[in-house]
């Protein structure tokens, strides 16, 4: 009995190895606009010879990250894009439009759409291993930016 015990014990803790090795990175981007405080949490998923983005249909939303949700905190209101987001605590998703057309979709946790905001994708000159988001900004203003590949995704964002 006691083998079978050290046999289980030593196995989980070979298996709970094996799983966070398996985990990626967590990033932050981080801005003050408006004198507040604007954060998104994200995994950073690694492309390893893939082109991950080509590979999502017109339709599919993405969770903009890996191994949890990606989250967008703010101390201030927000206008992403055209749209009004108030302060607070939500999910962040990308959808795949058409062929070239990306938007960011804003929920509450309870999965309540808040904004589905245009991206205006560009041609990176290199091409990003690991998926990042930038979040810049300058008085009032900024921008954020998803970067994986040779693509980049962007949206203004400024302090209301």
């Amino acid at each position: 009995m006691i083998k079978h015990a050290a046999f289980a014990a030593a196995l989980a803790a070979l298996t709970a190895t094996s799983v966070s090795a398996q985990n990626n990175p967590r990033g932050e981007a981080k801005a003050t606009l408006g004198g507040k405080t604007v954060a998104i949490d994200y995994g950073r998923p690694s492309l390893k010879g893939r082109d991950m983005l080509a590979k999502a249909e017109v339709g599919t939303t993405w969770r903009m990250g890996a191994d949890g949700e990606t989250t967008l905190k703010t101390e201030t209101d927000l206008k992403v894009g055209t749209a009004t987001v108030p302060k607070g605590e939500y999910v962040l998703t990308a959808k795949r439009v058409s062929d070239t057309e990306w938007a960011m979709v804003v929920s509450k946790s309870d999965k309540t759409s808040v904004a589905e905001v245009p991206l205006t994708a560009s041609k990176l000159d290199q091409s990003v291993e690991m998926f990042t988001i930038d979040l810049a900004g300058q008085g009032k203003d900024g921008t954020v930016t998803l970067k994986w590949g040779t693509t980049a995704l962007q949206a203004p964002v400024s302090a209301k």
